[in-house]
């Protein structure tokens, strides 16, 4: 598999891009799980669309999904100056500088949205991050993960107490973390909240920190252009609210951003994800 992917990643961008476009349409085609969950998660998101509407967003988001992933691989397994090729235009770069500059920190919320695998390589050029890190069960991808995020500046800290103690830490003397927001935490970490039409179980982690650091906190993407001639990275000012002392209204109004970054491109968000596994009252919508 370390080789497979190896060799994979060699392969130019385009070719692996449109290799995952068909890969996309065969998803779609197919009547794959994947498809039935990225309908049921779109239905639940955007009600007001039409049939067709949806059935085009539906196979517009099994291909990007896939482009995701393929080209996280080509990213893995290239240098990183091949990844800052490939980003066309910084769209509020002072937005990101600017947080930077505030002693508490500076905390990035980076749903699965766009190649978020690209941002890791533009960030490291302004700080150095720390962010959270779960191993792959496959041991040769977590091999091939490892080695080039590695190779940046970027410190590695496990999804547990051990790497939340060494987030705040980060955070408390001025530093940069990113965190994905956006996944079903346990019960322990999470409150019910809005996103997308579902009182969805959310992650409290990132309004928690926020909450005791006060840290600026920013939204960061990065999205391929549609004719696949680049990247754009988009920073984005995000709701002071964020950082509220009040949980509930962090973590709804974190939604509530999160919902408008992805809107910038729907088709480029994770729908083949089970973001509503856990809903109030209601269980799983996938049942």
């Amino acid at each position: 598999m370390y080789l497979l992917l190896k060799n994979f990643s060699r392969l130019p961008l385009r070719l692996i891009q449109n290799l995952a476009r068909l890969a996309g349409s065969l998803l779609y085609l197919s009547n794959s799980s994947a498809r039935r969950v990225t309908e049921i998660n779109l239905a639940s998101a955007y009600p007001e669309l039409s049939e067709s509407e949806h059935a085009d967003l539906t196979q517009r988001s099994l291909k990007s999904q896939c482009m995701t992933y393929a080209e996280s691989i080509k990213t893995w397994g290239s240098a990183p100056e091949f990844a800052l090729e490939q980003i066309k235009v910084v769209h509020g770069e002072n937005i990101f500088l600017d947080a930077l500059k505030n002693p508490n920190g500076t905390l990035a919320v980076v749903p699965h949205f766009g190649t978020w695998e690209l941002l890791n390589v533009w960030v490291n050029q302004h700080t150095s991050p720390v962010i959270m890190y779960k191993p792959s069960k496959n041991e040769d991808i977590d091999r091939f993960m490892l080695e080039a995020r590695q190779r940046l500046n970027a410190t590695l800290v496990p999804t547990d107490e051990t790497g939340v103690r060494a987030l705040f830490k980060h955070l408390k003397q001025g530093g940069f973390a990113a965190i994905l927001p956006d996944h079903v935490p346990k019960e322990s970490g999470g409150i019910y909240s809005p996103f997308f039409g579902q009182n969805a179980l959310s992650s409290t982690l990132l309004s928690k920190l926020a909450a005791k650091t006060q840290c600026s906190v920013v939204g960061l993407s990065c999205l391929r252009r549609e004719d696949l001639s680049g990247f754009e990275v988009h920073v984005q000012t995000l709701s002071a609210e964020i950082n509220a002392k009040d949980l509930q209204l962090s973590v709804d109004t974190l939604n509530k951003e999160m919902e408008r970054m992805i809107n910038v491109a729907p088709e480029q968000y994770l729908w083949g994800y089970k973001r509503f596994r856990k809903v109030e009252n209601a269980g799983s919508i996938y049942n």
